[in-house]
């Protein structure tokens, strides 16, 4: 079982279905402990995943955008929390092999660890800042000092903190004001994470704080130096829409299996032979197919799309997240509706459907965000 000898789309599909399944086993011991799904991200280590996406002139499968949405989605079937959490990861490779934004041999070395195994995902999120889409410059500090950078501060939502092996942390440079990205390795001495994710939504993703104490990192860890708040677009974001259209497949499958087999006495048949019940499974598939149409469009538009193309699809972006994340909240409630009071019950998945799905209103960008570049778009090609 591995994917990096498995050479085809579907043959990395059906391995995918196969660890979604025991992923959907253990997640509702993960949610009742609101631990953290390790036996879940070691399979996805072993199993290769977790390389997919470091781009091929670095040794790696470079699979497309579509292909990882794909794959993203039959995972978060399994469980959401497991999904959210390897996405940034899967996500932020893929988006550094396709920007080139840091020094070549930087990335290079990280791609032999990620081969390896390692995981990485970026730390920016703060308390003083809220998302950092809006703009706010980090609290967090850098300096200078006899050839290292010392990097302090705190970060809030770090998701897969349990078993990262590295940090991209956003930081202010205090010499010049800049702001950038600095790599850290777990193993910097100066950095804890404390414990404190006790979110009812997406329990399992350890997005814990993470503690920078006068961390030292080598001069070249300084990776990046971007603008807050202007990043340009960004396809590999669209891993989080594809999570909670998982989630919204797991619970309208729940739903469907639910009424062909319920069967109260009060009538012949199963409920799903009531027209009431069709209807809603019906709206149910019709907002899936909408969702998914959209979300896989406008991924092999990136995937086809030159760079300078792919720099005015934000808006188009911004669009499918708000579109499918709303749309995956609307097939879990109507879900709900389906399997009646049942699915309030705490043995039920729906009821770990219903709150996981409405993380995603919180996750960028902000809906808020996206009809206002929705709104400047339209304006701007009207002469």
């Amino acid at each position: 079982m591995n994917f990096l000898s498995d050479n085809t789309p579907q043959e990395r599909l059906n391995l995918i279905n196969t660890l979604s399944k025991r992923f959907k086993e253990r997640a509702s011991l993960t949610e009742e402990s609101g631990s953290f799904p390790f036996e879940n991200i070691q399979d996805l280590k072993e199993s290769g995943y977790t390389a997919l996406t470091v781009p091929k002139e670095y040794g790696g499968k470079g699979i497309s955008l579509y292909e990882m949405l794909k794959l993203q989605a039959r995972i978060a079937e399994g469980d959401g929390s497991t999904a959210l959490a390897i996405g940034w990861h899967m996500g932020i490779i893929k988006n550094l092999g396709e920007k080139k934004s840091w020094n070549n041999e930087k990335f290079a070395w990280l791609c032999e660890e990620v081969k390896k195994g390692a995981l990485i995902n970026s730390a920016a999120t703060e308390p003083q800042t809220g998302s950092p889409t809006r703009g706010g410059k980090p609290q967090t500090t850098a300096q200078k000092e006899n050839g290292h950078w010392i990097i302090s501060g705190r970060k809030i939502f770090t998701t897969m903190s349990p078993v990262l092996d590295y940090f991209i942390v956003s930081a202010s440079v205090v010499e010049t004001g800049e702001t950038g990205n600095f790599l850290i390795p777990r193993s910097a001495q100066g950095l804890e994470i404390e414990e404190t994710w006790d979110s009812i939504s997406m329990r399992g993703t350890g997005s814990h704080d993470l503690i920078l104490n006068y961390v030292t990192v080598p001069y070249d860890n300084f990776v990046e130096i971007f603008t807050p708040g202007k990043k340009g677009a960004n396809g590999w974001l669209l891993h989080i829409p594809a999570c909670y259209l998982g989630i919204a497949e797991a619970a309208k499958k729940y739903a469907i299996e639910f009424a062909k087999l319920y069967s109260p006495n009060s009538i012949k048949g199963s409920i799903m032979d009531i027209p009431a019940v069709k209807q809603k499974t019906g709206e149910m598939e019709l907002l899936s197919v909408q969702s998914s149409h959209f979300l896989y469009s406008a991924a092999r538009q990136w995937d086809e799309a030159n760079e300078a193309e792919k720099q005015t699809m934000g808006p188009l972006l911004g669009a499918v997240k708000l579109s499918v994340t709303n749309s995956a909240i609307e097939i879990v409630d109507i879900a709900m509706r389906i399997v009646g009071a049942k699915s309030l019950s705490i043995k039920n998945p729906l009821q770990r459907y219903y709150r996981d799905v409405r993380a995603g209103l919180h996750n960028p960008p902000m809906d808020d965000m996206t009809i206002l570049s929705l709104a400047e778009k339209a304006i701007s090609s009207i002469d």
